[in-house]
Order: C-alpha cells, then sequence, then structure tokens
C-alpha cells in the first residue's frame, strides 16, 4: 500500500485518579505530553498529530507550543473515567479524515519516532493480510491462574525460563487501525491483527506513581547515554 494517509490520535483527561494531573505535570523538565507529542511529530509517516481532551490546560499549553497539533474538546458526556476509550475514539475518528488511525498515549513519554516508524512500515507492508496492530511486550517466564494452574508451561518439566514459549502483554503503547473496524468491532484490534513486539524499557507506561519515577529515571538515563555517545 502506497502513501496512506495516517493521523495520530492522543487521548487525554485533565483528571487522573492515581497520578494527579499526569497528563501536564513536569517529566524531565517538560509537560508529561509534551514528549509523545514532540515524537509524533518527528513521524514522517504520520501527515496529522490531534489531541482529544477535556483539560484547558493542556488546550492553551498545545496552541502555544503546538500550534501544528489539532486539538479537539471531549464532549461532556465522554469525560467521565468509566468511559471505554473506543466510545472516544468513534467520537474523535469520525471528525477527521484519514486512511488509518495511530492512537497512543501522553503516558508513553520513551516511545521513539523510529520505533513507530518501523511499526508503521511492517504493518503497511503487511496490510492487508493484517487488519490492524498493536504494541506488545514479550514474556518469559512462569506464569500461573489464580487456582495454582501453569499457563504457559507443563510444571512437571521445569525447563529455563528463556526455553520457554514467549507470551505476548498488550502494553497499551499504540494501536494502529482504521475506521471501518473500529465501527464495526467497537474495538481497535481487528480480526488480524499484527503484533509489534517494543523494549520493554521504551515501553513504560505511567499509570502509577512509582511508573512515572522509573520512567523518568530511564529516560535521564538515555539521555546521559546519548551525551556521552555524542
Amino acid at each position: 500500500m502506497s502513501s496512506p494517509t495516517i493521523v495520530a490520535i492522543v487521548p487525554m483527561r485533565h483528571n487522573s485518579e492515581r497520578v494527579p494531573g499526569k497528563n501536564y505535570r513536569l517529566f524531565a523538565e517538560k509537560p508529561l505530553y509534551h514528549h509523545i507529542v514532540a515524537t509524533l511529530l518527528n513521524c514522517p509517516s504520520i501527515q496529522q498529530v490531534v489531541i482529544d481532551t477535556d483539560s484547558p490546560i493542556i488546550q492553551e499549553q498545545t496552541a502555544q507550543h503546538f500550534p501544528q497539533v489539532k486539538v479537539l474538546e471531549r464532549p461532556l458526556h465522554l469525560r467521565d473515567g468509566g468511559v471505554a476509550m473506543n466510545d472516544v475514539l468513534l467520537h474523535t475518528t469520525a471528525q477527521l479524515s484519514a486512511d488509518f488511525f495511530l492512537q497512543t498515549h501522553s503516558t508513553n513519554p520513551l516511545l521513539t519516532a523510529d520505533t513507530l516508524e518501523r511499526a508503521i512500515a511492517m504493518f503497511l507492508k503487511g496490510y492487508p493480510m493484517y487488519d490492524s496492530m498493536f504494541s506488545v511486550t514479550r514474556w518469559q517466564t512462569r506464569l500461573w491462574d489464580g487456582l495454582a494452574r501453569p499457563l504457559n508451561h507443563n510444571a512437571n518439566i521445569l525447563l529455563r525460563t528463556q526455553d520457554l514459549p514467549p507470551v505476548y502483554e498488550e502494553n497499551s503503547l499504540f494501536y494502529l487501525f482504521n475506521r471501518t473496524i473500529l465501527q464495526e468491532r467497537h474495538n481497535r484490534v481487528g480480526l488480524r491483527p499484527l503484533l509489534f513486539e517494543v523494549d520493554r524499557l521504551e515501553a513504560q507506561d505511567i499509570d502509577e506513581e512509582v511508573n512515572f519515577i522509573v520512567a523518568e529515571m530511564i529516560y535521564h538515563y538515555r539521555q546521559q547515554q546519548a551525551s556521552t555517545k555524542g
């Protein structure tokens, strides 16, 4: 498939229950969401970046720092924390024109433009055999359910963890889909999704306070390594 239009969507609520104000809280001297917006703007394959939000702070900051980014104000009936993301995306994508939508979060500040470009290229090469894509984290460890039953291994055969068949966690780093899939399935994931594995450090997602601290430490470490190499 050649030259499809890809629009990136970053949904952000003003309030956050577990980490208050996390979307616009300072992360490495910049508001958290600035990092993912800058990353998306550095992706040649993405034609437009869109923020869906109910936050006046994010709206004002975006107009000042990222005037090229389109901001959609989230309506009142979609602002509650219990509203499913798919419902938010149905409303957002209805206002946009694109072949594909890439949805990510402000809480993924370590995600790089290089990773996104590789993911997009892999998906377009495989489309339409694969109808959607989402990012995953590989795990090779012994997993059990709540009744102490092994999920991915034979408890009577003690394999080394590195020899176990890998399982993959949907890490919510990004999703790539089209409007038809979202409308028909009420889901970002189609019937034939392509999994894109992302390094565990890069896939840090800020959901709780400890995630914020760890992600910021990794960010500073990477900056230090980059300056040393330079």
